[in-house]
């Protein structure tokens, strides 16, 4: 029989650091919202997809994910202009699956196109971000904005 001692402390584990998903097709625009996460200190894993597909293999553990285990990631920074599936029909699927309904998603954008926005809101983005011109504004508001998902923000509890 397998007894702790009764005195004896629990071994408390660190909490894992939720993890940041990032879809960014981008090679330039990803680099800097690495950097700028550095810059703010953020200790969160990243994982970068590429695409809306691979977005939601991620999310639901399938394709090359589905070794992972499945974790919700804290928040999803989603570009909208991206090969395969784009971020309008990626968020549409994601609103439709009711284990991924509540994840908080950000839109990071270079589009100006209003119809982007709107559709956005319509499906429930959390937050709108257009990428600034200027890549030194665009640093400033990422430090901001990941320090307020990975660290301030409390996420809904998985279904």
């Amino acid at each position: 029989m397998n007894r702790s001692h009764p005195h004896e402390e629990p071994i408390m584990l660190p909490p894992v650091m939720p993890t940041i998903l990032l879809a960014e097709d981008s090679d330039n625009d990803a680099e800097m919202v690495l950097d700028a996460f550095r810059e703010a200190h953020l200790a969160n894993p990243i994982v970068r997809v590429f695409d809306g597909v691979e977005v939601l293999e991620y999310l639901r553990g399938e394709g090359k994910f589905s070794e992972r285990p499945v974790d919700r990631p804290t928040v999803l920074l989603l570009d909208l202009e991206m090969p395969r599936l784009g971020g309008i029909e990626t968020l549409t699927q994601i609103r439709a699956d009711p284990a991924l309904a509540h994840l908080p998603v950000v839109i990071l954008t270079s589009s100006r196109q209003e119809s982007d926005a709107i559709a956005s809101w319509n499906l429930g983005v959390n937050a709108f971000v257009l990428k600034p011109v200027e890549p030194a504004q665009f640093v400033s508001a990422l430090k901001v904005l990941g320090k307020f998902w990975a660290v301030f923000n409390q996420t809904p509890p998985a279904p």
